[in-house]
């Protein structure tokens, strides 16, 4: 949530840095600073006549000290009750409204960002070449189906397209990518391992910004009132809400597997094949809590701590920084970093890391005292998915696929998995069923 006091203070500015994202934000913006003026308005207005009812308050005592009638100042008292009663309930009006309005304003871009949609977004760096075959490359669905390790087909009976079942070894490969990465992240990158409900309150999605805008694409259980988390980014966050941590708390950086809930996927009807695009699926994600001058380099020390996993699993891949239009909601600014996947001949985003500046905190009241006795600031926060695992199994076993259909396990995975490689059903080397 935007900063009242920033809009109030450049409104121009703030709509020119709204429209970078192609969101016609201006009407709302407008409307909050009139809502704004109203309740300010308000606020000086009732000021004043508190300030009368107080000496009234006192004439009244002196009067009945001499022993004189009192009734007229009595009755001037309770109309400048019945008004002030009626402002303080206008200025509440006013600031419900103004945060219904500034939950459905996106958050700003840094300046460094690029201008446009996806065309204009920037490879920042890239990391090894895509790797030749001397054989044409499969796509990861039909390596899955030969070595029985996918099945589609029953996630389509028990829930639906986009719930695909891992078999055998490659739910123990899934297995063996969630605890190496929270290996790394926990025993060399300083981060502390969450375990996380699945379910939150509707409060906790407004506090990271899924909602009110985003209901559509998330999954309610209308019963309890409850949602799916869509990423662990969403407890994690909102973990020390409404909280006032001390500075020497800071940074704060939490790690956290969980399954991941997303209604719209697919829906745009592409890539939607495999692993591609589902509505179930894991991932490692990446929270951190920062002051507000340490966010920007947060950000570049994130993005590493997710490149150093592609890296040692030895997939090609770039980082992209994210053009303006091409934001989430509540990011100022995303590295995206994308994978190259040779059978479906694609580069496939596995991780995003954002900073959202102060955004989140706002919403979700995240805020440390940076000296004791000075007034409270908002802290930033920052999350990136480190790593989202169906598209990374997806490029591991086109990447690591051989010409007799058996897949090479990465180095770095082969004590987790307990094996070298996964062969065809009978085959050699292949795990027990």
């Amino acid at each position: 949530m935007l900063d009242v006091r920033v809009l109030r203070g450049d409104p121009d500015g703030v709509k020119a840095s709204l429209a970078r994202r192609g969101d016609s934000c201006g009407p709302l913006v407008d409307e909050v600073l009139s809502r704004d003026e109203e309740r300010r308005a308000a606020v000086t207005h009732a000021d004043e006549l508190k300030a009368i009812r107080n000496e009234v308050s006192r004439e009244i005592g002196e009067r009945k000290k001499r022993g004189e009638e009192a009734a007229e100042s009595i009755g001037r008292m309770r109309e400048l009750g019945r008004s002030i009663d009626e402002l303080d309930a206008a200025v509440a009006d006013a600031e419900a409204r103004i945060r219904e309005l500034l939950l459905d304003i996106p958050n700003l871009p840094l300046t460094e960002v690029p201008d446009g949609g996806e065309e204009a977004s920037r490879v920042e760096r890239s990391w090894g070449e895509p790797g030749t075959f001397l054989f044409s490359p499969l796509p990861h669905w039909e390596i899955g189906e030969r070595l029985g390790i996918l099945d589609l087909p029953a996630g389509a009976r028990i829930s639906g397209t986009g719930f695909p079942v891992l078999r055998r070894e490659g739910a123990r490969f899934q297995r063996a990518l969630i605890d190496f990465f929270l290996d790394v992240h926990t025993r060399e990158h300083g981060y502390e391992e969450l375990r996380v409900p699945y379910l939150v309150s509707s409060e906790t999605l407004t506090g990271t910004g899924q909602l009110p805008k985003f209901a559509d694409e998330s999954y309610r259980m209308e019963r309890d009132g409850l949602w799916l988390i869509p990423t662990a980014e969403v407890p994690v966050t909102n973990l020390h809400r409404d909280e006032l941590l001390s500075a020497s708390r800071l940074p704060l950086r939490y790690t956290a597997y969980s399954p991941c809930f997303r209604r719209e996927a697919g829906a745009a009807g592409k890539d939607t094949r495999g692993l591609l695009r589902v509505h179930q699926f894991d991932k490692v994600e990446l929270v951190r809590y920062e002051r507000p001058e340490r966010s920007r380099q947060a950000l570049e020390e994130m993005t590493r701590e997710a490149e150093i996993l592609l890296e040692r699993l030895g997939l090609p891949h770039r980082r992209v920084v994210l053009a303006s239009r091409d934001l989430g909601f509540a990011s100022a600014m995303t590295y995206d970093l994308e994978v190259w996947a040779p059978g479906v001949g694609k580069w496939l985003e596995v991780s995003s890391c954002s900073t959202c500046t102060d955004y989140q905190a706002r919403r979700a009241n995240l805020r440390f005292r940076p000296t004791p006795g000075e007034k409270p600031e908002h802290v930033h926060t920052l999350n990136g998915s480190a790593l989202a695992l169906p598209r990374v199994v997806a490029a591991l076993l086109e990447t690591y696929q051989e010409e007799d259909g058996s897949v090479m396990v990465p180095e770095a995975l082969r004590t987790y998995v307990g094996l070298e490689r996964f062969g065809p059903p009978g085959a050699p080397g292949r795990g027990a069923p």
